[in-house]
């Protein structure tokens, strides 16, 4: 099978609210920028583009379309676009490379969350019949996960505290964060659990911020990767798996889907562990759900999880999956880790999850 690295990845800065526009151009220029000079590519030279974001979080039909302005309208390109996080753009352009028509990939994600009001949109991707039209927000129905998992013993508001106080002191070292802790790192978890509840047993702490934001990958092919990349990040297992739509009709104080798709990046990767991990976690009793379905595979608390913040210190809409793997990437590209996971997530309470695993090659 045709080896596939990751060789480039950048991300716009995470604030609360952009002077853009909804289509994310403004955005995308400046990002498609680094990253090529950062790999040293020209629009010429990327065989595919694939694109991530979603017209209900824009607010118009075919937004995509018009993002497509920040490529360029010469050369004509190669392109496609899904209509969740780019993380599955990603795993479009990875089986594009792997059909051998590309060798090398552009992939792009973007969110103007503060356009509209956020929790009542992500409603919009529920049961268009019998769950949309009652118009649960995305806060309660995790809320409802976290309270179920508490009731079940497998969390505590304490533990969520923790993950909240780890994820920002650890984006201290995160200049693109949106919220960090102060510049000594030390943040109280006693103070944050004096917090009001916003939707119980859920406080502000435990929810992922607004965000404005955008993420961009570039994948490369065997040697072409060499070539672009001192250290490329090879995709050795790259995998996705859904639960179902109805939210009854599964556990919500387990995730199935990411422990599947996990068990299967793993085992296509035949490794029996990584060093660290990069999750999509959105909430803080998610991260910890999901460290429990990772710790199922024998990946333990030695793991460094979510070295970047994770998406509490920023979560760009449609981008924060993917940028949850150029994090890892990253740590495989500047020599920190040997060997990394990077997880993204799409739908209501961890409906559905994709985990790719990235390693480190001795040229």
């Amino acid at each position: 099978m045709t080896d596939i690295a990751v060789v480039g990845f950048a991300q716009a800065p995470n604030v609360r609210r952009a002077s853009g526009t909804t289509n994310g151009v403004e955005m995308l220029v400046p990002l498609f920028r680094r990253v090529l000079a950062d790999t040293g590519l020209s629009k010429h030279d990327i065989g595919f583009w694939c694109s991530g974001s979603s017209d209900y979080l824009a607010g118009r039909a075919f937004s995509f379309v018009a993002a497509v302005d920040a490529i360029g309208a010469f050369p004509p390109v190669n392109e496609s676009h899904v209509e969740m996080d780019a993380a599955w753009a990603m795993y479009e352009a990875w089986a594009k490379i792997l059909t051998g028509e590309v060798e090398t990939a552009l992939v792009y994600g973007f969110g103007k969350s503060s356009a509209g009001q956020l929790r009542r949109v992500l409603a919009l991707q529920l049961d268009p019949y019998v769950v949309a039209p009652l118009w649960p927000d995305s806060v309660s129905i995790a809320a409802i996960q976290a309270r179920l998992g508490i009731e079940a013993g497998r969390w505590s508001e304490r533990a969520m505290a923790e993950v909240a106080a780890h994820s920002r002191a650890a984006a201290t070292a995160n200049g693109l964060a949106q919220l960090a802790g102060p510049a000594d790192g030390r943040v109280d978890v006693d103070d944050l659990l004096a917090a009001p509840y916003l939707a119980d047993p859920l406080r502000a702490h435990d929810c992922a911020p607004i965000t404005d934001g955008a993420a961009a990958v570039v994948l490369a092919s065997g040697s072409r990767a060499r070539e672009l990349c001192e250290r490329p990040a090879w995709i050795t297992g790259l995998e996705h798996r859904v639960d179902s739509a109805n939210l009854g009709a599964r556990d919500l104080a387990a995730s199935p889907s990411a422990a599947a798709a996990a068990a299967a990046a793993v085992g296509a990767a035949r490794i029996d562990g990584v060093e660290a991990a990069e999750l999509h976690a959105p909430f803080t009793h998610q991260e910890i759900l999901l460290r429990g379905e990772l710790a199922a595979l024998g990946l333990g608390d030695e793991v460094r999880v979510n070295e970047s913040g994770g998406v509490l210190a920023g979560n760009p809409m449609f981008a924060a999956g993917l940028a949850c793997v150029g994090n890892a990437a990253r740590q495989v590209m500047d020599g920190r880790a040997g060997r990394v996971l990077g997880h993204a997530t799409s739908g209501p309470a961890l409906q559905q999850n994709l985990v790719c695993v990235l390693e480190g090659r001795d040229q």
